[in-house]
Order: C-alpha cells, then structure tokens, then sequence
C-alpha cells in the first residue's frame, strides 16, 4: 500500500507540485489583499498546505468517481466531465461539513462555526475550492487521457510499421536467394570452376541475409561491406564489365535496411548493359545523404517486373524514415538518394 502511494506521488509529481505552489501564491495574495502590508506572517506556508490537503481530498473524490465512470463510458466527454464535478461537489460539500461539525461539536464550538454568516462564507469558498481544483484536475485527466491515447496510437503504429517491414523483407531475401541462384545455372553451363567459387562466396553472403533478416535496421558499415562482397561476387560473372566506386567516407552510428545497398547495385546491373570496352560505372557516395549513381545504358530487353525492389525499397522508407528516397534518370545517370537514418536514443 505504501509502495503504490509512493508510485502513484511520484507519476503526479508535477501536478501535485503545481497544486501546492498555486495554494502558496494563493494565500500570499489573499493576506496581502486583507493585510495591506508587507510582513513575514505573509509567507507562512499553513494556509498553503491547509489549501493542499483540501486539494488532495478533492482529486481523490473525483479520482475515484471518475474511476466508476470510466466503466460505462470509457471517452472523456463534457457530459462526463459535469456529471464528475457535479457529484464531487456534492459529496465533498457533505464531507467537510460533516467533518468540521463533529470537530465543533468536540471543542464545543458549533454555535461559533455554524451560524448562517460564517456557515454561507465557508460554503462559498468550499464552492470556490472544487470549481478550482476540480477544473485543474479535469484538465489533468484530459491531457492524462489524450497521452494514454497517442501512446497506444503510436504503439498500434509502430506495431503496423513493423509487420509492414517485416513483410518487405521476406520478399528481398527469397529475391536474393533467387536472382543469385539464377547466376550460378548461368555459370554452370558456362564455368564450373568460376561456378564454384561463387556458390562459396554466395553461401558465406547468404548468412548476412539470413542474419539480418530479423533486424529493421543494420549499421551503414556494415552493410556496405556486404554489398561490397555482392559486388565481388557478379564479378565472377561479368568481369569488368561493371564497375564500383567509393566516393567519401562512411559516417559512424548512421543505420540502413539490411540489403538496400546490394539491391541498388543489383538493379544497376539488371537494367544496363555493361562491357569491358564500355563498363558501366557504379559510384556509391556517402556525404549528404548516401547517393548510388550508374551509368545509363539499357538493357534491349527489358524485364516486365522491372521496378519492384526500387518500390520495396520506398516503402521501407516510408516507414522508418520522415524523408523519402530520391528516385532521377537523366540522359546518361540514373539516381537514387536514401536518407541518412540516426539510431534512436534509448
């Protein structure tokens, strides 16, 4: 019990501390409008803390009312709302009058407290107390609720986002898996020795895509390592026929989506025709913002599924990153920009 009222202090640390310094400023007013003058007696904190402790009473009456609402309406509603400090009003009026009558009766001082002058001034300021603090807790609530209510709207999002992602990235490795297997029939018929060093190379790249298949994101480094290892592997197919180059350095702590990188210079070489006479020149640019640029000659016969892994890609990023990827074909260069993706802070 103790532990969960300690809890329950410290998640409304603030709104506590917020209603014990309005009762503080509220009584140093109130003195000084009486008094007229500047003197210590203005800033005793007993009227302060008298004023917190109503407070307290009141946000746990409305708390508790509001907790049997609550069960027949779950939205926080202006009905809602005045019903809360309707029935508050009631029960707190009966409470304190109660209270202060058997306290009167105890020191033989009903006929002081309870006569009709006194009686209406002490019913207007209790009146004046649950209208205040019964507004300030009501506002609390409200923004309490509409907090609860955009966490669980980001938390069904983010949930959303991840089966989404998920989804696209059981489609790339199957992709990948494929695409390289259709690689080493071409080199079996072509060179067995060339087509067994790539099935070597293709089984140790395999287990990055098996590796990372669980992750939304993987270090930039990292993944161009194995796009670089991608690339040495076409090579045992192409020659030098294509081309890759590295244009700046690679930032620290920037993440990626696992095979971004290798499905770029895989659609760069899907789409062109490159030959050792005229390669196509792949460069890879880290500085702004990571830019893979390729030399624009087309293929004469162009695949109908063309453009998917570009589509896959924008999606991803449309879920991980507030910027899209730019997509640009110019007469000679094809384009595409990715967005720098900062870790998180935990």
């Amino acid at each position: 019990m103790k532990n969960r009222l300690l809890n329950i202090v410290y998640q409304h640390r603030f709104f506590l501390l917020f209603t014990l310094l309005f009762g503080y400023i509220a009584s140093i007013q109130t003195r000084l409008v009486a008094g007229r003058e500047l003197n210590a007696y203005l800033f005793t904190p007993e009227a302060a803390l008298a004023s917190f402790i109503n407070a307290l009473v009141i946000y746990f009456i409305m708390s508790q009312i509001l907790q049997q609402l609550n069960k027949k309406q779950a939205d926080f509603s202006i009905r809602i709302a005045l019903q809360l400090l309707g029935t508050s009003l009631l029960i707190y009026l009966l409470f304190s009058n109660l209270f202060s009558y058997l306290i009167a009766l105890a020191f033989d001082t009903v006929e002081r407290n309870f006569n009709q002058q006194t009686l209406l001034i002490v019913q207007l300021n209790r009146l004046l107390d649950v209208f205040i603090y019964g507004g300030f807790f009501l506002a609390y609530s409200y923004y309490q609720k509409n907090k609860e209510k955009a966490a669980a709207i980001a938390s069904y999002d983010q949930s959303i986002s991840s089966s989404r992602i998920a989804q696209l990235k059981a489609q790339l490795n199957p992709h990948f898996l494929f695409n390289n297997l259709n690689v080493l029939d071409q080199l079996i018929d072509e060179d067995k020795t060339t087509a067994s060093a790539f099935l070597n190379d293709f089984a140790e790249l395999y287990r990055y895509v098996l590796e990372s298949s669980d992750r939304k994101l993987v270090p930039l480094e990292e993944e161009w390592k194995f796009a670089q290892q991608y690339f040495r592997l076409m090579q045992h197919k192409y020659q030098d026929a294509y081309q890759l180059e590295l244009s700046g350095t690679i930032p620290n702590d920037l993440l990626i989506p696992p095979l971004t990188l290798q499905l770029l210079l895989e659609n760069a070489i899907e789409h062109n025709l490159g030959t050792r006479q005229q390669p196509i020149k792949i460069q890879v640019n880290f500085t702004e913002s990571i830019t893979v640029t390729n030399t624009l000659v087309p293929k004469p016969s162009k695949k109908t599924t063309g453009g998917r892994s570009l589509k896959n890609l924008q999606q991803q990023y449309a879920l991980l990153s507030p910027t899209s990827i730019s997509i640009r074909a110019k007469a000679d260069q094809f384009i595409v920009s990715l967005p720098f993706i900062v870790p998180s802070k935990p």
